[in-house]
């Protein structure tokens, strides 16, 4: 895994870690026990910027980030089958794409981080201010330990936020359903109106990533 989380990092992950994934249906992983959750950083000084609502500015970074994503996922399924494995690159999930694996579930999997009030994940390093991408294969990577439950406690910050109100309250644990913690159709709404509100031509929000604590001891941290 250090070999593969190196070629990552050098361009441009911020975090990879292994997932054993033999609890998963196996239908939801390609038959593959195991997957490479990588994550990419939003930058933080337009993180920063999304505070009072979405920018252009952010829209063409949140772009700009899921190609890198989909780079660094076929460079990590390149290396693995160099090393005779299988793997399957998953594709970024963007604008309503549909996965059977979420990469969330990957990412928590792998030790990656949690799943927020808002159903993002969320990470000790960087917050929730992260995208995702997911590498399926059978390679004897060793698993990152897993982890089963929020860390957001009685914080209530995206919740706060949220123009849809679409986040319910409850902490995540494994096992819960998406649906205990988040609306979904709440937060399409909200997102509709956030974008048309600063007059963008593609739904996208992100005030609760801008919102999180951990996100925001990020921003400190850089300087944004």
């Amino acid at each position: 895994m250090e070999e593969l989380r190196r070629l990552l990092v050098a361009r441009g992950a911020a975090l990879a870690g292994c997932a054993d994934l033999s609890a998963v249906p196996p239908e939801a992983r390609e038959g593959l026990p195991r997957a490479v959750s990588i994550a990419v950083a939003l930058a933080p000084a337009i993180v920063a910027g999304i505070a009072g609502g979405p920018t252009r500015e952010y829209l063409e970074h949140y772009k700009a980030r899921n190609a890198l994503l989909d780079e660094l996922s076929a460079a990590a399924a390149e290396l693995l089958r160099s090393r005779g494995a299988r793997a399957v690159a998953l594709v970024s999930t963007n604008g309503g794409t549909v996965v059977r694996l979420p990469h969330k579930t990957a990412a928590t999997r792998a030790g990656l981080g949690w799943i927020g009030k808002c159903a993002l994940l969320v990470t000790e390093s960087h917050g929730s201010a992260v995208r995702l991408t997911t590498v399926l294969t059978d390679a004897a990577l060793e698993p990152g330990r897993p982890v089963d439950e929020s860390r957001c406690g009685d914080c209530a910050e995206c919740r706060k936020v949220c123009p849809g109100g679409a986040v319910r309250g409850p902490n995540w644990r494994l096992g819960m359903g998406r649906e205990e913690i988040f609306d979904e159709a709440s937060c399409r709404e909200g997102i509709r109106k956030a974008s048309a509100g600063r007059g963008l031509d593609r739904l996208v929000c992100g005030m609760c990533v801008a919102a999180c604590p951990f996100t925001r001891r990020h921003l400190r941290r850089s300087g944004a």
